[in-house]
C-alpha cells in the first residue's frame, strides 16, 4: 500500500450545505470555525501550529449535506486525535439556536485531514 500523501499543514472548514445561510452568515460561521479549531491545535501542538502560521496558514473549505454528516466528521477526526471544533450557532439572525453549522479541523498534517475529506466537495 503507498504511503498517504501529506501535502504539509492545512486547515479544512466543513460547512453544512442545507442550511439558508447568507454569504455573511456563511463567513462568520467559517471564521468560528477556524479560530476555535486553531485554538484547539494550540493546546496540542504548538508547533504545528506555529508551522501553519509560518507557510501561509493553507485553507480548504469544503461542505457536507446536513447536520448529520457534519457531526459524524467530528467524531471521526475526534476518534483519530485531530483536534477540530464543532460550531453552534446561538440563533441570534438566521438559522435556529442549537444548530451545527461548521467543523473547523486543524491545523494539521494534510494526510490526517485528507482520511475525512478526501471525498467532499469544495463549498
Amino acid at each position: 500500500m503507498p504511503p498517504k500523501k501529506d501535502d504539509g499543514i492545512k486547515q479544512a472548514i466543513i460547512l453544512r450545505s442545507d442550511l439558508e445561510m447568507s454569504r455573511g452568515k456563511i463567513a462568520a460561521q467559517a471564521a468560528h470555525a477556524s479560530l476555535m479549531s486553531y485554538f484547539e491545535v494550540e493546546k496540542v501542538g504548538k508547533a504545528v501550529a506555529e508551522e501553519w502560521l509560518a507557510t501561509g496558514e493553507k485553507k480548504i473549505v469544503l461542505k457536507v449535506s446536513d447536520e448529520e454528516a457534519l457531526i459524524k466528521l467530528y467524531k471521526a477526526f475526534q476518534f483519530r486525535g485531530v483536534p477540530c471544533a464543532l460550531v453552534t450557532d446561538a440563533g441570534l439572525t438566521e438559522i435556529p439556536p442549537g444548530s451545527k453549522t461548521a467543523l473547523g479541523v486543524g491545523p494539521w498534517h494534510g494526510s490526517g485531514i485528507n482520511e475525512f475529506t478526501s471525498g467532499l466537495k469544495l463549498l
